[in-house]
């Protein structure tokens, strides 16, 4: 009995004394939070025109006539975009060779829609964000989309995204090869008239 008094006696104090059930230090450190830099999205490419994905920044009548634009290719009704076409003082631009009629020239380009691929075409690229061309001169305009304008090899792989939404893979090849964006453009000057929606360099 008193030897199992003096071994409990004997453990409290070494215990007490910190020589028994010690823990070991582990050393700690401090971690900051870093600050990223905010992205910009799309990505700026140095030397090429400040993309604008800010609708904000378009002029009450390039804003108007955009709203225009989609209001009818959503429709469906390719005559509705035809007729915003010939609301400009000069009928839009829509081929590069010398045809008419644009809702013809969509039927016969995308006989399996009857047409009305051209339309989403259109929508997706008025989605996308934009460029000021030809800033400062008579000849600026708002351009859609900003790939129209980038080195096609510098793109980011978040703008290749961006791009395979409008083009495809083959596309983008030969766009590369061709050393251009060569696929459907829109334009719209400064005081809303829509000057473009063609495709070809």
């Amino acid at each position: 009995m008193l030897l199992r008094v003096l071994t409990g006696l004997l453990v409290v104090a070494l215990a007490a004394s910190g020589s028994v059930f010690a823990q070991n230090r582990v050393k700690t450190e401090t971690i900051k939070p870093t600050d990223r830099p905010a992205a910009t999205t799309p990505q700026q490419i140095p030397g090429a025109p400040e993309i604008i994905t800010d609708l904000t920044r378009l002029p009450a009548p390039v804003a108007r006539m955009r709203e225009r634009i989609l209001a009818a290719a959503r429709s469906g009704d390719l005559d509705k975009v035809a007729e915003v076409m010939k609301s400009n003082a000069d009928l839009t631009v829509f081929s590069l060779a010398d045809e008419k009629d644009p809702v013809a020239f969509w039927k016969s380009t995308y006989p399996d829609s009857e047409g009305v691929e051209a339309l989403s075409i259109l929508i997706t690229i008025l989605e996308t964000g934009f460029v000021l061309a030809e800033a400062g001169t008579p000849q600026e305009i708002y351009l859609w989309p900003y790939f129209a304008r980038m080195p096609l090899k510098s793109l980011t792989a978040q703008q290749k995204v961006e791009l395979f939404r409008i083009v495809t893979g083959s596309d983008y090849k030969d766009m590369v090869e061709f050393g251009a964006y060569a696929f459907y453009r829109v334009g719209i000057g400064p005081d809303g008239a829509w000057h473009f929606f063609v495709a070809g360099d």
